[in-house]
C-alpha cells in the first residue's frame, strides 16, 4: 500500500530540509574545477561565504548542505583559482594607456607616424610613447633623434623602448634635461653617433629625462590604476605583483581599495630609492586583504634587447661589450645585507649571466643560511651552468615565458650557440628550485595569461614557430604552468595560505573560462577567454 503525503506536510518537510542547509553568499555547481591543491584534485562545486571558500566538493554535496540567493550552474565550464601575474607593471600599464602606443611598429617611419597622429589628436607639451623595438624592424639598429628633431624642434619627446630600458629622445628633451657631450652617468650609456648624442639613452641616463617629464596629475594616476584593473580583470587576473612602486602610488592604491574603488589584489614591490627604503624597512610590512607590501625591487642590470644585460663574456654581436650594472655590485651587496635584517623580501632584476651570478652570490652571503626568506630573481634570463645550483637554497626564479618566444628570433645572435643554452631555462630552474613563479612583465609583453600559459608549454610563437620548439628541454607541463600562475606565485608572495588554490578558508578568488586550458588543443589556448573574474566571491 502506497501512502500519500499531504501537500501541506510535504511542504513542511521540504522547508525543514532547507532550514537545515547553511545560508551562504554564493554557490557554484556543475563546474569543471581545477582546485590546484597539493594533489591537483578536481571538484564540481563550492560554496562561498564572507568572501572565502567554506566548502568544496561535488554538486550533490554542496547542494545538500548549502543554499544561497545566488546559485550558479556553471554548465560544465572550467574554473581555476584566480590567476596571479608574478611580475608586471600594473601602474605602468595604466599610464601607458595615456601615451603613444608604439607596440608592434615595423619601422622607425611607423613610429614617427604614430607620434605625429597622437600629437594631432592629443596635443602635449611633452610627448611620451612606449613600445618600439628595433629588433622587429628590417633595419635592426637603434634610430637617432634626427627625424624627431625635424618634426618636433621645440617640443620635448621621449619614446621608451618596449623593455623599459632605453629612451629615444629629441634635442629639445636633451636640452631640457641638461644632457650634452660632457654628461657622464654610471650604469648605462648615452649612445653617440655621427650626429653626436644619438638620442638613445640606455638604463641609468634615462633618469635625467625622467626628472623633467611632467608628473601625472592625481586624476591621471587614479584613471591609470582603474584602467589597469579593468584590463587585468578582463584577462582573469585577481592578483598582480607590481615590480616597483613608490610610496605615493602604494598609498593611493590602498586608499582606492579601502574605498571600494579598486578590487584587484596587489603585491607591491617598493622601488629601490632611499626614501622608500628608509620608510618601509623602518615601518615594516603593510598587509590588508587586498594589499601586501613586503618586498624591495632592485635592478641588477639592463635588458638583452638593448644590450644592457651584463654578460660574463662579451656580446656575440658586439665584441668587447659586456653590458652594464644598473646597480653597482657593492651596492647590491650592501642592499642585501640591509634587507636581510628586515622582514622584507629582496626581488632583483637579473638578465645576464654575470648579473645573475652577482645577485645569487650576494643573496647567499647576506642570508647566511636563513630559511624561508623566499628572495626572488626576477627574470633569471641567462644563467651560467655553474650557477643553477644557487636556486637549490630557497631562491625563487620569477620568470616570464613570453620573453622566450619574443626574443628567440635574435637572442642567439646576442649570446652565441653555447651560451644561449642557459637562457630562458624554465624547466631547469624549476627542477633546481622546486617552484617557479610565472608572470608577463606587462606592458613589456601582452597582459594575456593565456599567452603566458601557451609559451610555457610550447616554446613557440602563436604561429607554431619554430616547429621543433625553442630549446624544447625547458618546456613546462600544463600542470606546472597553471601552478606557476596560481599557487606557486602565491607562495612566492608568502600568500599560499590565503590564495592560489580553491580550498576551504582561502579567498574566493576564481576565474571562469570559455574553454578548458588543461585539455583544449594547444593552438586554441591563446584565444581562451576569461568569461567572469571573481574576487572575494564577487564578480568584477
Amino acid at each position: 500500500m502506497i501512502m500519500k503525503i499531504p501537500a501541506l506536510l510535504l511542504a513542511i518537510v521540504l522547508s525543514g530540509c532547507e532550514l537545515l542547509k547553511e545560508e551562504v553568499d554564493l554557490v557554484i555547481v556543475n563546474a569543471n574545477i581545477y582546485t590546484v591543491d597539493e594533489g591537483f584534485s578536481k571538484a564540481e562545486a563550492f560554496a562561498v561565504k564572507k568572501g572565502k571558500f567554506i566548502a568544496v566538493g561535488t554538486s550533490e554535496e554542496i547542494r545538500k548542505s548549502y543554499t544561497a540567493d545566488q546559485i550558479v550552474d556553471a554548465d560544465g565550464r572550467t574554473i581555476t583559482p584566480g590567476l596571479i601575474d608574478a611580475h608586471c607593471h600594473f601602474y605602468g600599464l595604466g599610464l601607458s594607456q595615456q601615451i603613444v602606443d608604439l607596440v608592434g611598429t615595423k619601422s622607425y617611419a611607423e613610429v614617427l607616424e604614430r607620434v605625429q597622429e597622437f600629437q594631432k589628436e592629443n596635443p602635449k607639451k611633452f610627448i611620451r610613447g612606449r613600445g618600439w623595438d628595433q629588433n622587429d624592424w628590417e633595419v635592426k639598429e637603434f634610430p637617432t633623434r634626427k627625424e624627431l628633431d625635424a618634426l618636433f624642434p621645440k617640443t620635448p619627446v621621449a619614446l621608451e623602448r618596449i623593455d623599459g630600458h632605453a629612451y629615444l629622445v629629441n634635442q629639445a628633451a636633451l636640452d631640457l634635461a641638461g644632457i650634452d657631450w660632457s654628461t657622464k652617468v654610471e650604469g648605462g650609456e648615452i649612445v653617440q653617433s655621427a650626429i653626436g648624442i644619438s638620442g638613445i639613452l640606455i638604463d641609468n641616463p634615462m633618469r635625467l629625462i625622467d626628472s623633467v617629464i611632467p608628473p601625472p596629475s592625481l586624476k591621471a594616476q587614479v584613471q591609470a590604476l582603474k584602467d589597469a584593473e579593468r584590463i587585468c580583470m578582463n584577462h582573469g587576473l585577481t592578483t598582480v605583483n607590481d615590480a616597483g612602486l613608490d610610496r605615493s602610488i602604494i598609498e593611493l592604491i590602498d586608499s582606492l581599495q579601502q574605498n571600494g574603488e579598486l578590487s584587484i589584489r596587489v603585491y607591491a614591490m617598493i622601488s629601490n630609492t632611499q626614501e622608500n627604503l628608509d620608510y618601509y624597512l623602518y615601518q615594516g610590512s603593510v598587509k590588508t586583504d587586498r594589499l601586501n607590501v613586503r618586498s624591495v625591487k632592485v635592478y641588477g642590470d639592463g635588458a638583452l634587447g638593448s644590450r644592457g644585460a651584463v654578460l660574463k663574456k662579451p656580446y656575440s654581436d658586439k665584441w668587447g661589450h659586456h653590458g652594464a650594472m644598473v646597480t653597482p655590485v657593492a651596492e647590491i651587496e650592501d642592499l642585501a645585507r640591509r634587507i636581510a635584517i628586515s622582514e622584507y623580501q629582496m626581488n632583483t632584476h637579473a638578465i645576464g649571466d654575470s648579473a645573475n651570478a652577482v645577485v645569487l652570490r650576494a643573496y647567499e652571503k647576506a642570508l647566511n643560511g636563513q630559511k624561508d626568506r623566499r628572495w626572488k630573481i626576477e627574470h633569471a634570463q641567462v644563467i651560467d651552468s655553474i650557477d643553477f645550483d644557487y636556486f637549490k637554497n630557497g631562491v625563487i626564479p620569477s620568470v616570464q615565458p613570453t620573453h622566450a618566444t619574443s626574443d628567440m628570433y635574435w637572442v642567439e645572435e646576442r649570446l652565441g650557440e653555447d651560451r644561449v643554452k642557459g637562457a630562458y631555462a624554465f624547466k631547469t630552474l624549476l627542477d633546481k628550485a622546486g617552484i617557479l613563479a610565472l608572470g608577463t612583465d606587462f606592458p613589456v609583453e601582452q597582459v594575456s595569461p593565456f599567452l603566458t600559459f601557451y609559451a610555457a608549454i610550447t616554446r613557440q610563437d602563436t604561429k607554431g614557430y619554430p616547429e621543433g620548439r625553442f630549446q624544447k628541454k625547458d618546456v613546462l607541463t600544463r600542470e606546472e604552468a597553471l601552478r606557476g600562475m596560481t599557487i606557486w606565485a602565491a607562495y612566492s608572495n608568502f600568500e599560499e595560505d590565503e590564495k592560489g588554490s580553491i580550498e576551504v578558508g582561502k579567498f574566493a578568488d576564481f576565474t571562469i573560462y570559455d574553454k578548458d586550458m588543461m585539455t583544449v588543443p594547444v593552438k586554441e589556448i591563446p584565444n581562451i577567454m576569461a568569461e567572469q573574474t571573481f574576487v572575494g566571491g564577487v564578480v568584477r
